[in-house]
């Protein structure tokens, strides 16, 4: 038996990257999983990857930062699987630039999708959840969002981090649980695509675990606190950075 037996779980930009390894995962601990992304190509196929008959997933095309498409989202859930027991605001960009390069476009960009995302997304589960009296809430934020780091990047994931307590103390008599993932530096499509093999060896090299993070190091956090054996935690910040922070 899979510790997420019997769950319902919409993780948003699941088609890839870290999101897709949570998505994974959870399915191989016995979830229903909702994969939610703005790229349906690579989202349906991923859900036809997991499970081919369509009983245990469902693909839904989503634009985090519109509350339309997180009503969409949660009604084709209900409809599918008939409740949601664990919701992962996974979905995230970064824009790299000096703050006096960054447009004000470019600031509420990166806002809408990794904060107001999160907002919309507990604001709409979460009044399913309440109705249940039952429930898990994720939200990735970073390392960057206990630390200073990118100017956008930084700002948004420090909200994430706050709007979870905030949420967590607001959510806690309806037995719903808000607890927040804050990864460091982790193995994904970016970093492999890039031409930085060498930068990125130097730099795991002052990590104390001497390596960078693969996404299941994420994922195994995050299926943790989705569970039940989580039960007693909310409101927390849960790091996955190999020691990085500790220094």
């Amino acid at each position: 038996m899979g510790k997420l037996d019997g769950k319902v779980a919409i993780i948003t930009g699941a088609s890839q990257g870290m999101g897709a390894s949570h998505a994974r995962l959870f399915v191989q601990d016995g979830a229903k999983v909702v994969i939610t992304d703005i790229n349906a190509e690579k989202g349906e196929a991923l859900a036809k990857e997991l499970d081919p008959s369509g009983e245990k997933t469902l693909f839904v095309k989503q634009d985090v930062s519109s509350e339309q498409d997180w009503q969409r989202v949660v009604k084709e859930t209900l409809a599918k699987f008939g409740k949601i027991d664990v919701l992962v605001n996974n979905a995230g960009i970064s824009i790299t630039k000096s703050i006096f390069d960054y447009s004000v476009d470019d600031y509420l960009k990166i806002v809408k999708i990794n904060q107001l995302s999160t907002f919309i997304g507990i604001k709409y589960v979460g009044e399913v959840m309440k109705n249940q009296k039952s429930g898990s809430i994720v939200n990735i934020s970073s390392i960057d969002g206990l630390v200073g780091g990118a100017i956008g990047y930084t700002d948004t994931k420090f909200a994430v981090r706050g709007m979870t307590k905030a949420a967590a103390l607001e959510l806690a008599p309806y037995n719903i649980r808000v607890n927040s993932v804050h990864p460091g530096v982790v193995e994904t499509p970016m970093i492999k695509q890039n031409d930085n093999s060498d930068e990125v060896k130097a730099f795991a090299k002052t990590i104390p675990l001497q390596r960078i993070a693969k996404p299941e190091d994420v994922s195994q956090m995050v299926a943790f606190l989705a569970s039940d054996e989580a039960d007693y935690s909310t409101g927390s910040e849960f790091i996955v950075d190999g020691g990085l922070t500790a220094k």
